[in-house]
């Protein structure tokens, strides 16, 4: 699995990502990019390769993953301004527990929420209603912080 990022300099988030996956499908593979499809859900993927990648944007960053696998990659800035009162409507249970016993609610709400923006990646399917149903943990070892920005990364078989 090769992860790149990098500043949005100037370049909109597609526009970013897509440089990324150039330069990290160049480096896997030694070609150039191939042409990118979608699924009837959205879902991009390389129609005669067996890589799989994922693209992620903030407002000031890229992140791209490409994979054996599939995979799907979600990121936000940390200092992005979100109302805590979505913890009610978007965490399971199990999350809510976590969330009301984290030292701080913003970063815990951020880590829940890339955990479920790239679990719908993932599936392909993306994200319907409230993401309520999955009981994903603070600690995940699938998340990391990288330039000020929260990042899960998520793999499939």
């Amino acid at each position: 699995m090769r992860i790149s990022h990098c500043p949005l300099a100037g370049l909109s988030g597609h526009e970013a990502g897509r440089r990324l996956l150039a330069e990290i499908y160049r480096q896997e593979t030694g070609c150039d990019l191939p042409d990118i499809l979608t699924t009837d859900r959205g879902k991009p993927y390389f129609p005669d390769s067996e890589l799989h990648f994922s693209i992620s944007h903030t407002p000031k960053h890229a992140f791209c993953v490409l994979s054996e696998h599939n995979v799907g990659i979600d990121a936000e800035e940390l200092d992005r301004n979100i109302n805590l009162k979505l913890a009610d409507k978007i965490l399971s249970p199990v999350e809510k527990a976590q969330y009301e016993a984290a030292s701080d609610p913003r970063t815990a709400l951020l880590t829940f929420w890339v955990l479920k923006e790239a679990a719908a990646k993932l599936s392909g399917e993306g994200l319907k209603g409230y993401p309520n149903h999955t009981d994903f943990s603070l600690d995940d070892p699938r998340v990391t912080q990288i330039d000020g920005c929260i990042l899960a990364v998520l793999e499939g078989e």
